[in-house]
């Protein structure tokens, strides 16, 4: 009978160990995980902040530089304006789909990676 209080004693431990165990695995997963998805975060953002401020840069001089031509500042920020409002609209009726199916297979590789 004592034998058998120490098998079941013993088999115990070797579950909770291993509860433990397993409990640490998918731990350090899930830090894994994160510092991958974050790791590849940072870099895009930087370089997005430097690509935005040259872009904004660049419509602000096409602007006054149209508003010249046209006589008036206002009219070459109403025609940048419009302009990226057409292509918005584009975007948004004909690659809206696209773009989203693509972030989402982005993010599901990240995770699953």
């Amino acid at each position: 009978m004592e034998k058998n209080t120490k098998l079941i004693e013993s088999l115990y431990e070797k579950t909770a160990d291993y509860g433990k165990v397993s409990f640490e695995l998918i731990k350090l997963k899930a830090i894994d995980k994160t510092s991958d998805i974050v790791s590849s975060f940072v870099p895009r953002s930087i370089v997005f902040v430097f690509i935005a401020s040259f872009i904004l840069l660049i419509n602000l001089g096409l602007s006054f530089w149209l508003g010249e031509i046209l006589g008036e500042i206002s009219y070459g920020f109403f025609v940048v304006a419009a302009f990226y409002g057409f292509v918005g609209i584009i975007i948004h009726q004909f690659m809206h789909k696209w773009i989203k199916k693509h972030i989402r297979n982005y993010i599901i590789k990240l995770l699953l990676k």
